[in-house]
């Protein structure tokens, strides 16, 4: 990643941290933050990695077209791919499991790159029913506000995106002959003859990944997966709400997961800085929990989300006898 996109990240995190902590007193959070009972924090990252391990499953079933690769090998991959996640810019650790899963299981980048794209457009389908399904609730406690409003623009345009590039996917995968053809035709008419070869390869292997949303059954396997994977993970969200000393329902913790998570696609600083921080703390403070008490609990929040899936992925990574250093090929 070049070096002023890293520091637009930066600043951007700046930006968010400065509206998710201005009018704060930070005597109070870090009161709050003294006071916390932070054994809950153990359930909640059990129930986490239980989701870590759907997400392999999830991974496991969108390759099975492909190459059967064991979820018992697929954990490792994705734990190293969070972690490089949250450490390096851009989500590039989903490009870093995408190679080590070739390092591994020789599978091919640009196919496993492709469904590695689905589970993110998945995730994204259903961070936004999370949203939407909690709107009424949220318009009613902040009718006098514009963070509804706000928030439902957003939405609508994530909406659009998302559900547009499902679709693209759904009739890629469904009509297979027909999508070979016109990517064919495109990469004839469009592509310098000296790149053609290449990436044609590369463009039908990751149409090769998208075999998985061949039919409707396997499309939906895959969405109720997603959809028990966001439900562990806002169980988590739920445990750490524990440690502190306030109380919303479930279904606020679930908009709170989606509006984070959404907002956690625009680009920061790694770790996701600022842009999980400020809307959490908004949704909370919009649920009438003091500021104080939710920064707090959102930056613990963030930390419990953040360390212990990036200290697993190190290890299962220096298990691998990769070292930072390594130019990690794509061939």
């Amino acid at each position: 990643m070049k070096r002023w996109q890293f520091w637009i990240g930066v600043l951007i995190s700046i930006f968010f941290l400065y509206f998710a902590l201005r009018g704060l007193q930070l005597g109070d959070m870090w009161q709050t933050l003294a006071g916390a009972n932070y054994i809950w924090l153990i359930p909640g990252v059990a129930v986490y990695f239980i989701g870590v391990w759907v997400r392999a499953w999830r991974w496991h079933y969108l390759l099975r077209p492909i190459k059967a690769v064991p979820t018992r090998t697929m954990f490792p991959i994705v734990a190293i791919g969070y972690m490089g996640n949250n450490i390096y810019p851009a989500r590039a650790g989903e490009l870093l499991r995408a190679v080590v899963l070739k390092r591994r299981e020789a599978v091919p980048v640009s196919a496993s790159l492709a469904t590695i794209i689905v589970e993110r457009v998945f995730d994204g389908v259903v961070m936004l029913a999370f949203v939407f399904l909690n709107l009424p609730e949220l318009a009613r406690l902040t009718a006098d506000s514009g963070f509804v409003g706000d928030i439902q623009t957003l939405a609508l345009w994530g909406a659009a995106a998302f559900l547009g590039v499902l679709l693209a996917f759904l009739l890629a995968a469904m009509f297979p002959t027909i999508t070979e053809k016109v990517t064919r035709w495109v990469v004839d008419h469009l592509v310098p003859q000296r790149f053609r070869e290449k990436i044609l390869d590369i463009a039908l292997r990751f149409l090769g990944g998208l075999e998985s949303l061949r039919s409707p059954r396997e499309a939906l396997m895959v969405f109720l997966t997603s959809l028990v994977i966001w439900l562990l993970e806002t169980g988590k969200y739920w445990f750490v709400m524990h440690a502190f000393n306030f109380q919303v329902s479930f279904f606020a913790l679930m908009l709170m997961n989606g509006i984070v998570n959404l907002a956690t696609t625009i680009p920061s600083a790694p770790g996701y800085v600022g842009t999980f921080d400020a809307p959490g703390i908004a949704v909370l403070k919009a649920f009438s929990v003091p500021g104080a008490i939710a920064a707090g609990y959102t930056l613990v929040l963030h930390a419990a989300l953040w360390l212990p899936i990036t200290l697993l992925g190190g290890y299962y990574l220096a298990r691998e006898g990769i070292k930072w250093s390594d130019d990690l090929t794509l061939e």
